[in-house]
């Protein structure tokens, strides 16, 4: 089996971006809990994500959530978070929380509300234009919940001819990433459930159109190995949302459900092309990002655990001996070949992570180091009294 020091050159510059939400308040349909430390604006989230990346050396960027992160100048939002270490990444859209768009936006039978909704997308691309993002990311919680409520192709059409228009508006270097979701809110059907309509939107519009996979939006059961295998294939997998799910779209710590999930999904990005330049298949522009949101557990702990999740299976991911593996499938050997992929998998590479980081002036343990930095009960002390930021 191949070892760790033969692996070790490949894990430089991963990059895991961290979304700004995640350091807000959040719960479930239920309640939002607030919780001591809370950021109050959007500086102090980027200052908490930076605090991540200087505890991992994972996480660069920032993503940032349109308005839940709206500022007067994002030129001087993107020179602060220069000067605490990291950058700002993709921008998020929302058209669910207008009441504009109970029955939809960019699908809405009103060609008033489909150009409201249009024109949120403009502002959202010009607010890459002042942070240098490079992706817009798109995520509808458009469909219905009762059979005949809707014209089901209708709505595909429009939503066909929304994209289009804010496609047209980005720059050469920008990317629009539409992101897919199999239910919620709506029950009965959804515009984009599944990978297969995203890509079929995206691959009307063009090279710069692709797919975002968040691996808590599907069904159970689900082979999403498959689809990322598929995505990449097609030319099609822009980004990842890491997360766990037991049940729906839970949101929860990368890997904590299923990490041998996690482990199968890294070995098909690698085995594709999509994991960074040292990957001898080539580079790829597959960009890995978080979507979390923590309710009970502390938010900047939270954020590093799952980076750290992260790191540890796409170390086991390239432990894979793949040329045996694949002298293994073709003699037919099916126990061989799954003997294979289980020693990588089944591979203890904490302490040879731990050293890796120590050899790169990080901490060995990121999260004891965080622990005894006192920067928790640092901005516990000092975030009182203002409004705590929350995803809602």
């Amino acid at each position: 089996m191949t070892d760790f020091a033969a692996i070790a050159a490949q894990l430089e510059g991963q990059a895991i971006e961290l979304p700004s939400w995640a350091f807000g308040n959040s719960g479930t349909r239920f309640k939002v809990f607030g919780t001591a430390g809370t950021p109050r604006s959007v500086e102090e989230k980027i200052a908490d994500a930076a605090t991540v990346h200087r505890f991992t050396g994972l996480a660069p960027t920032v993503a940032l959530h349109i308005p839940w992160d709206k500022v007067d100048d994002y030129s001087a939002l993107r020179s602060y978070a220069a000067d605490h270490g990291v950058t700002l990444g993709t921008i998020n859209s929302n058209t669910f929380q207008d009441d504009d768009y109970k029955f939809g936006a960019l699908t809405h039978v009103d060609p008033k509300v489909r150009q409201k909704a249009i024109d949120h997308h403009v502002e959202c691309i010009e607010v890459m234009d002042a942070t240098g993002s490079r992706d817009l990311k798109i995520w509808l919680a458009e469909g219905s919940n009762y059979p005949g409520q809707a014209d089901l192709r209708g709505r595909q059409d429009r939503l066909a001819e929304s994209l289009a228009t804010i496609y047209d508006r980005l720059g050469e270097e920008q990317r629009l990433v539409l992101e897919y979701k199999f239910f919620e809110p709506a029950f009965y059907h959804t515009d984009v459930p599944d990978w297969g309509t995203s890509y079929a939107q995206v691959a009307a519009l063009g090279e710069r159109a692709v797919v975002c996979l968040d691996t808590g939006h599907h069904a159970p059961g689900t082979n999403i190995e498959f689809i990322v295998m598929q995505l990449l294939r097609l030319g099609k997998l822009g980004s990842f949302d890491f997360n766990s799910r037991f049940y729906a779209d839970d949101d929860l710590i990368v890997g904590a459900a299923d990490p041998f999930q996690l482990f199968r999904i890294l070995f098909e990005v690698i085995r594709g092309g999509g994991y960074g330049p040292a990957n001898p298949d080539g580079n790829s522009d597959v960009a890995f990002m978080l979507d979390q949101c923590h309710n009970i557990e502390a938010k900047i702990p939270g954020q590093i655990r799952s980076v750290l999740n992260v790191q540890e299976m796409t170390a086991r991911a390239l432990l894979v001996d793949r040329e045996a593996l694949e002298a293994a499938q073709v003699a037919g050997d099916v126990l061989g070949a799954n003997q294979v992929f289980m020693d990588a998998f089944s591979t203890d590479v904490r302490a040879d992570l731990a050293a890796w980081r120590e050899e790169r002036g990080l901490p060995a343990d990121p999260m004891r180091a965080y622990a005894e930095s006192g920067y928790q009960a640092e901005i516990e002390a000092a975030r009182v009294g203002g409004t705590q930021m929350s995803w809602t």
